[in-house]
């Protein structure tokens, strides 16, 4: 399956506070777009891995997305080491995306950037013709694929972005794709222990971080990623 973009989060929900309202955005432009989930947030205060299971599908249907999958790496505890490298790479040349999306380069959780670096590793070693992989039980080997570039959105901490993108009038989308996590966030009749993500602020947070955003581009809305390169245009009117 070929894909224009693939997103990647450390855990179910990463991508839809990250970057849902952008995916939202190219999805209606007819671009294909796919979800990878490195581990099951089987760690999380709140709710369970299976609750996250489900939650993640529903909030992938509201997006609009092409394909989700989960790696069932260990939550917490996976690492940017060979064999997960190895795992994402087979995944890399399986969706041939043109641009990759994934976490923070530094953040609260230490998964985000573990995630981060690990992506961005295999985006590297997915380009690389001697490195051989096979996709499931397939006996003929894969061929080498390296996105054009990889974005990383923005999470618990307010990184300054490289590029920021106007995303006015996908705003409820992303809003619906996120509560569809109904065990991760606020909810005033929920009995689970608080957490820094399951208050009325935090929720909030999520319009008025990117109306922040958007009024610094002079837009509605919008959304922002640091690089890992300098970013190229044909001629300084093809900025806002």
């Amino acid at each position: 399956m070929k894909l224009d973009i693939l997103a990647i989060g450390a855990h179910p929900d990463d991508v839809e506070l990250g970057c849902g309202a952008t995916l939202a955005k190219e999805v209606s432009r007819g671009k294909k777009v796919g979800i990878i989930d490195l581990t099951r947030g089987e760690l999380g205060t709140r709710g369970t891995a299976e609750t996250r299971d489900e939650e993640a599908f529903n909030a992938a249907k509201i997006l609009g997305v092409q394909s989700r999958i989960n790696m069932r790496f260990a939550d917490g505890f996976f690492t940017n080491d060979k064999a997960h490298q190895l795992e994402i790479v087979k995944m890399i040349r399986y969706y041939k995306p043109e641009i990759i999306i994934c976490n923070a380069i530094d953040d609260r959780h230490i998964d985000h950037p573990k995630g981060s670096e690990l992506v961005s590793d295999a985006c590297f070693l997915s380009g690389l013709k001697k490195i051989e992989t096979f996709y499931n039980d397939e006996k003929q080997s894969q061929e080498p694929w390296r996105p054009k570039v990889v974005y990383h959105y923005i999470q618990w901490k307010d990184i300054i972005p490289d590029v920021v993108v106007d995303v006015s009038g996908f705003m409820e989308k992303k809003e619906k794709s996120v509560l569809a996590y109904k065990t991760q966030f606020f909810d005033p009749n929920s009995k689970e222990p608080e957490t820094p993500i399951s208050s009325k602020n935090f929720t909030d947070s999520v319009d008025y971080r990117a109306r922040n955003l958007g009024r610094l581009i002079g837009v509605e809305h919008a959304e922002g990623y640091t690089v890992e390169r300098f970013v190229a245009v044909e001629s300084l009117f093809d900025l806002k």
